[in-house]
């Protein structure tokens, strides 16, 4: 997803590279026989789309696979590059199903967007959606910043909110990016927003494994990261709306809206951010594909 949370978060970064599929388009996504199933000349095919790393193609794979199940023809078009390459391509027609995130969706569509909580994010970019374009329901399951602990630190000092951190008794230490310094949600934000001291150290792509070795007691990681799972980790909930919301939606033309609302927003209510943390885990460290991945995601929840 290449958008401006992914230039503060290096984190995001190696785990967009971690979860790289092997062959999963050609050189030209966008051309009309990539990937097809069904030819984008048939004008009861729907085309999905995804972006360029792997987190976003799982959860584009278990789209077409849900509309597959539905009785439903369906062409793939993924491993798509940047908001620039794939947006005109979701406009045009090109393209009708497309998994994307709230907040930084929102913040593409409209530079001026001021929401960061996750129902006012959702409000805001419906009615910011291009004309012929819509999104679905939206998924409980997020990408994006936020404060991180270990489960030991969050067990000892009893941490499940961001607000929480003012029982800590001890210095306070944020680790990420350089950048995180100076954003909005980094010390200055935790101070103005929730009223509590914390120091920084900038740990760049070192920040989990210095939150695991204690170098941090927090630190800035994304919350579709598998080493949430595989570290033990424990994302602090944001009730005051400090960090930006980024919530899993689809992105879909308004002339397939009625065909395929139901099927996908019925794999959107199971798609909660533990799940998506365990697809993320099951192709870095299974090597799993993205058709395993959502072929066992949508017959685990009877979706298929």
């Amino acid at each position: 997803m290449i958008t401006a949370k992914k230039t503060i978060a290096v984190t995001a970064a190696i785990v967009g590279a971690a979860l790289a599929l092997a062959g999963c388009a050609s050189s030209n996504p966008l051309s009309p026989s990539t990937g097809s199933s069904g030819g984008s000349g048939n004008s009861s095919t729907i085309v999905v789309g995804s972006q360029a790393y792997a987190s976003n193609e799982i959860i584009a794979e278990t789209y077409a696979q849900a509309l597959e199940g539905a009785g439903l023809q369906v062409e793939r078009k993924f491993n798509i590059g940047q908001r620039d390459a794939y947006m005109p391509s979701i406009e045009n027609g090109q393209i009708q199903v497309f998994p994307e995130y709230t907040g930084n969706l929102l913040q593409w569509l409209d530079k001026k967007a001021t929401a960061t909580a996750s129902d006012e994010v959702y409000a805001a970019l419906q009615k910011a959606m291009p004309e012929g374009l819509t999104v679905l329901d939206m998924a409980t399951a997020t990408d994006q910043d936020s404060y991180t602990v270990t489960k030991k630190f969050a067990d000892k000092w009893h941490l499940s909110s961001i607000a929480d951190l003012a029982n800590v008794t001890g210095p306070l230490t944020l680790g990420g990016n350089p950048e995180l310094a100076d954003r909005p949600y980094g010390p200055k934000g935790l101070k103005s927003v929730y009223g509590i001291d914390i120091g920084f150290k900038a740990t760049g792509d070192t920040t989990v494994e210095s939150l695991v070795a204690g170098t941090v007691n927090v630190a800035d990681v994304y919350t579709s990261d598998p080493r949430i799972k595989t570290d033990d980790l424990v994302v602090l909930k944001d009730p005051k709306g400090m960090i930006l919301a980024s919530n899993v939606v689809p992105v879909v033309s308004k002339d397939v809206e009625s065909k395929v609302g139901d099927v996908i927003n019925a794999v959107q209510a199971k798609l909660t951010p533990e799940v998506l943390v365990d697809m993320n885990v099951q192709n870095t460290v299974d090597k799993k594909s993205a058709a395993d991945i959502a072929k066992a995601f949508l017959a685990d929840n009877g979706l298929k």
